[in-house]
């Protein structure tokens, strides 16, 4: 279950020194693959064998001083909203400022887990200047150096010991869950709506789903299983839905529930930098991804107008093209049956298993005749290939000299297996091993 931690404070008091130091452990400790690139304000963290995701607020305050106090607010009532912990930063040195006594109040009045984080104690002098920070009403302050780690552990396993223990009794159930997830008003609720609206009869909402994610049970014309819905089923309170990170924290928690995305972009603007976040995160996530171009309608037609759209977004999207893009009319019920035929292929490709025989007798051949080149004037020998037993397909290659093989390489040996078998919508990763 996807937990979330957010980091809120004013500016300057430390958030992405923090956040760097909780995401920059998980990626010392766990991604083996090199060169991940991150996004700056989410990331996910691992302590004593669990994870979750981290967002920082600061990376989206906009720096003018008229919007500064609101854009601040917002964001705190967004992590108040969203968020199963939050993490509120201030500066020993600093002592309370206005700010601060504003935020504090806005988290006091919140039912959310709050750690009040006294950072920038660099030595054990300045441990006793926290104490001013009593004064905000959020109990005890965890006093840390971001900059050094000093504190951070402490911290983390209060965050652990914190996070919510109920599982989700959808877990049970082996069909899959699909989240539909998007830029706001690119049609999400019309194809939720298109999907359930006319025989509400069939579905069957399960309550008791924790932090009110409701997955709502779809089961007709051969085809069952749980969507996923987060985003709409809470109050927007005062917040502007044209802002990036109201987008980035709903799409969050649905993508990491999920197990296909279906992305959602609006045929009449094209592929925006918004929308390519969201099909990071998907991907990084590994999940099966359905790209859905709604309101093709109001697209004029000329003959080539498909596939030039294809190509382009195929484009923007890569390395990662070989996914299933359905154009589509959610208002006409336009293809919209093509949408559920393909989550379930999309869920059966990311489930695909293939014998270690099989790999071996296919790829090395392929191999032999296409070895990675040398390095250094090193030959490299990949002897063996085998699929991993991870929830998502994952590959190792073993090789006699692993850290020789580049990038480019892998993405060959990847093409290869997406031109043999079908992984269509789903991310594989591919590792090289030391035999």
């Amino acid at each position: 279950m996807a937990n979330i931690v957010a980091i809120v404070g004013r500016p300057n008091v430390g958030k992405s020194t923090l956040f760097n130091r909780l995401v920059g452990m998980r990626k010392a400790i766990v991604d083996e693959t090199a060169g991940v690139t991150r996004d700056r304000h989410y990331g996910k963290c691992e302590w004593n064998g669990k994870d979750f995701s981290v967002i920082d607020t600061g990376g989206y305050t906009i720096n003018s001083d008229d919007t500064f106090e609101m854009e601040i607010r917002r964001q705190v009532e967004l992590a108040v909203d969203e968020a199963d912990i939050i993490l509120f930063v201030v500066d020993v040195m600093g002592g309370i400022t206005d700010y601060d006594a504003a935020i504090a109040e806005m988290l006091r009045k919140s039912k959310k887990k709050v750690f009040l984080v006294t950072n920038k104690v660099d030595n054990n002098d300045r441990i006793y200047f926290s104490a001013e920070f009593y004064a905000l009403g959020l109990g005890d302050p965890y006093n840390i150096s971001s900059a050094s780690g000093f504190g951070t552990g402490d911290l983390l396993d209060a965050v652990i010991e914190s996070l919510p223990k109920e599982e989700s009794p959808v877990e049970e159930l082996d069909i899959p869950k699909v989240a539909i997830v998007g830029r706001p008003n690119v049609g999400k609720s019309s194809l939720t709506n298109a999907l359930l609206g006319e025989e509400r009869n069939i579905v069957t909402p399960i309550s008791g789903t924790t932090r009110d994610s409701i997955h709502t049970r779809y089961n007709k014309f051969g085809q069952d299983f749980f969507l996923i819905d987060t985003a709409g089923l809470r109050k927007k309170g005062k917040v502007h839905e044209d802002i990036e990170f109201y987008s980035v924290m709903r799409s969050i928690r649905t993508i990491e529930e999920s197990d296909v995305c279906v992305l959602m972009l609006d045929a009449s603007q094209g592929i925006e930098a918004q929308d390519l976040n969201i099909f990071n995160l998907i991907v990084r996530n590994k999940k099966g991804v359905v790209v859905v171009v709604n309101k093709w309608d109001l697209v004029a037609k000329e003959n080539n107008t498909m596939k030039e759209y294809t190509d382009n977004l195929k484009k923007r999207i890569a390395p990662f093209t070989d996914v299933p893009i359905i154009f589509t009319s959610v208002v006409n019920k336009q293809r919209v049956f093509d949408v559920i035929q393909q989550i379930s292929v999309v869920y059966e490709n990311r489930k695909r298993r293939i014998p270690t025989a099989r790999l071996n007798e296919f790829f090395l051949p392929i191999i032999e005749d296409t070895p990675p080149p040398a390095n250094k004037g090193k030959y490299i020998k990949i002897k063996f290939v085998t699929q991993l037993p991870t929830q998502t397909p994952s590959f190792a290659f073993f090789a006699n000299l692993p850290q020789y093989v580049r990038e480019p390489y892998k993405r060959f040996l990847e093409n290869k297996l997406r031109e043999n078998y079908d992984f269509k919508g789903v991310p594989i990763q591919i590792y090289i091993r030391e035999k």
